[in-house]
């Protein structure tokens, strides 16, 4: 009998389940996550299966942990600070895929250096300019992302920057060919910069994570869920975070397919920050060939094709201005004041009751804040810190926080680098109110959408006459996204010459007609031709009305909520390398390596050669991340060209990839 444990962190709950067999779920349970200590949570939810099951930690064979964090950071621009050295690139290049956006005012350096097409140093790199900004920048910077021109052609330069960073100031360096092989400079750029401020979270996650199994007496190797839904090593992750965005609902689709059995379904996986959508078509995922998108940006991250967006259980509620008003849900995440009432009860319900007397409603009513602790809070401006010493360790009203509009900006970057979080009324809310959950403080919820719905829309109405109609359109909207999600997913599936891109297609009239079932002088019907497949905790609660919405088929999973945890240890490991094959002059083929460029009379030896090292390093990854019954797929792309009838070589890529199931200890 094998046993396999595995464990989810979102940005809400974290998750465990034990496996036995990879056939049958033992045991299942939840534990809130715990940002100050995510040792906590990750503790308290794998105590629990631990009890429920009478398995023995030592008995565990196999442990693989999802997360949801990285996807979370980005999507909500969280994150540690960072720096980037762009090398032989010009500055106008910072503004290109979104690099400038990535950056978010952190500090780059764009310095003289790099290679050609065909790996030959085009410029010197410029040592003294690199030591200069290193000098002045290096004190408040988390991580460096280093990017140079065709790079993945020659990447002896991003070497010899990160050495010099790595021996100057002691943080870790991302060098951007080490995660992609693929041309396209300044989007490796960006992929490297998110790498970068992702390290300093991830690496905590995994490293408390593993420490929480030893404490425990699980002495089974940890694996964690790439975005493709494949195993890396637990150290290997830590130096690749970026290879986990999408981690979590990568897992959530193996997990899906696991439980179900589906073959062609939209899965759509809602957490307390985002809901994922992906296609499973013929029981497998697709994978993004133009990369994964998260949180805006287009990166270089083979992951799961799938569409994120800020929509969650515990998304803010904002309302629409306008004369009619409305609710609008996310993108950002806040904590559910239900939730925040229990570490504060007494103030939170004292400020709540004062507020609730007042004649009018205060901007800053029903809302509160908190430090998260134990956070290394560097780099951070005047302002910044003045705020954050006034909110100290203890939870406030928001009113009391913010003294002046100035310091609101001051709080939105605090809260964007996981320092502070805030408390606000979101979908989890309505539920309590609503009486579908009883997790938390049910009252404080009621109180906090008694002050929302006093607000006044622009025709002088308030929103709503109660909370519980509150709650209610509350409980709509998230509906009414959701299906919007799914029907831009499906659309994006779809081959039609309607010329409008998926958003508006999903928002159109006449489909929204058709969705509603129009009967006038046209009879209009819409629906989702496909079954999906609802994950989640929340799932039972929100997506029956979804389904309705749709008119198609939901299918909710017996252990739907866990979805993830499932997912990560009934997956494979799997390493993919890949490498190029040019051709600088005529009867002359190099090959690209991480060691340097090697020249070859015959494009077949050069191939050869390259395969034969991509395949090494490949198997070697893959062992190292604890795969056995390795097997090896070769992917190989010739590009020629007929010049005076004859066909010549012009570039060949490839692509190694080992895969194997990971290796289950034994006593």
């Amino acid at each position: 009998m094998s046993l396999a444990l595995g464990v989810d962190t979102g940005g809400t709950y974290t998750d465990a389940v034990l496996i036995r067999d990879e056939r049958e779920v033992i045991a299942s349970a939840k534990s809130l996550t715990t940002r100050q200590d995510l040792a906590i949570g990750v503790g308290g939810a794998i105590r629990a299966v631990l009890e429920q099951s009478g398995v023995r930690p030592h008995e565990i064979g196999m442990a693989a942990l999802s997360t949801t964090l990285a996807t979370n950071a980005l999507v909500e621009g969280q994150g540690g600070r960072v720096a980037l050295v762009y090398i032989g690139f010009r500055a106008e290049d910072l503004d290109r895929h979104g690099l400038g956006d990535a950056l978010k005012g952190d500090p780059a350096l764009v310095m003289a250096g790099g290679h050609s097409h065909a790996g030959g140093e085009a410029a010197p790199l410029d040592v003294a300019a690199l030591e200069a900004f290193l000098e002045s920048e290096a004190a408040g910077v988390t991580g460096f992302a280093v990017a140079a021109v065709f790079a993945t052609r020659n990447p002896a330069h991003e070497l010899e920057a990160a050495r010099i960073i790595a021996e100057r100031t002691g943080r870790p360096v991302t060098c951007s060919h080490q995660l992609s092989a693929k041309l396209n400079g300044p989007k490796r750029a960006v992929t490297a910069v998110l790498n970068a401020r992702l390290i300093g979270m991830i690496d905590r996650l995994i490293g408390r994570a593993q420490e929480t199994l030893l404490d425990l007496g699980v002495a089974a190797p940890m694996m964690v869920v790439r975005g493709d839904g494949a195993l890396m090593s637990g150290e290997q992750a830590r130096e690749r975070p970026i290879e986990t965005i999408l981690s979590g609902p990568a897992a959530s689709i193996v997990g899906a397919r696991w439980m179900t059995g589906a073959e062609n379904a939209l899965v759509s996986d809602i957490g307390g920050t985002t809901t994922d959508v992906a296609l499973l078509r013929e029981g497998r995922p697709a994978i993004d060939p133009a990369g994964a998108m998260v949180g805006g940006f287009r990166t270089m991250v083979e992951a799961v094709a799938m569409r994120t967006s800020g929509l969650g259980g515990d998304s803010q509620v904002h309302m629409v201005e306008g004369l009619n008003g409305g609710l609008r849900l996310g993108p950002r995440r806040v904590l559910p004041v239900s939730l925040i009432a229990l570490d504060a009860p007494e103030m939170v319900h004292e400020v709540l009751d004062t507020q609730l007397r007042a004649a009018t409603v205060g901007d800053y009513d029903g809302r509160f804040v908190k430090a998260v602790p134990n956070m290394a809070a560097v780099g951070l401006s005047e302002r910044e810190q003045t705020v954050l010493d006034r909110i100290g360790e203890q939870v406030h009203p928001l009113g009391a926080v913010l003294r002046t509009r100035m310091e609101q900006g001051a709080l939105t970057r605090l809260v964007d680098r996981g320092l502070v979080q805030v408390a606000g009324i979101t979908p989890s809310d309505a539920s309590h109110v609503l009486g579908r959950v009883d997790a938390w403080d049910r009252d404080a919820a009621a109180k906090a959408l008694t002050l929302f719905a006093r607000r006044r829309m622009g025709s002088g109405d308030m929103i709503a006459s109660g909370p519980e109609v509150l709650a209610q359109m509350i409980i709509d909207q998230l509906t009414e996204q959701t299906s919007l999600t799914l029907l831009e997913a499906a659309f994006a599936e779809e081959d039609l010459p309607f010329g409008l891109p998926g958003e508006e297609l999903a928002r159109h009239v006449l489909l929204q007609r058709g969705l509603g079932k129009h009967r006038g002088l046209l009879a209009l019907d819409a629906a989702l031709n496909v079954d999906v497949v609802g994950l989640g905790a929340s799932a039972p609660s929100y997506y029956p009305a979804v389904g309705e919405r749709l008119h198609c088929r939901m299918i909710l999973p017996e252990h739907a909520g866990v979805a993830n945890a499932i997912g990560a240890v009934v997956g494979k490991v799997s390493v993919r390398r890949g490498g190029a094959v040019t051709s600088p002059a005529e009867g002359r083929y190099r090959v690209h390596l991480e060691s340097g460029p090697e020249d070859f009379d015959q494009a077949e030896a050069a191939l050869a050669r390259l395969e034969q090292v991509l395949t090494g390093e490949a198997r070697s990854a893959a062992e190292e991340a604890g795969a056995e019954g390795i097997q090896i797929r070769v992917e190989r792309d010739i590009r020629t060209a007929e010049i005076e009838a004859k066909e010549v070589f012009v570039e060949g890529s490839l692509i190694v990839e080992a895969s194997g199931r990971p290796r289950v200890a034994v006593e």
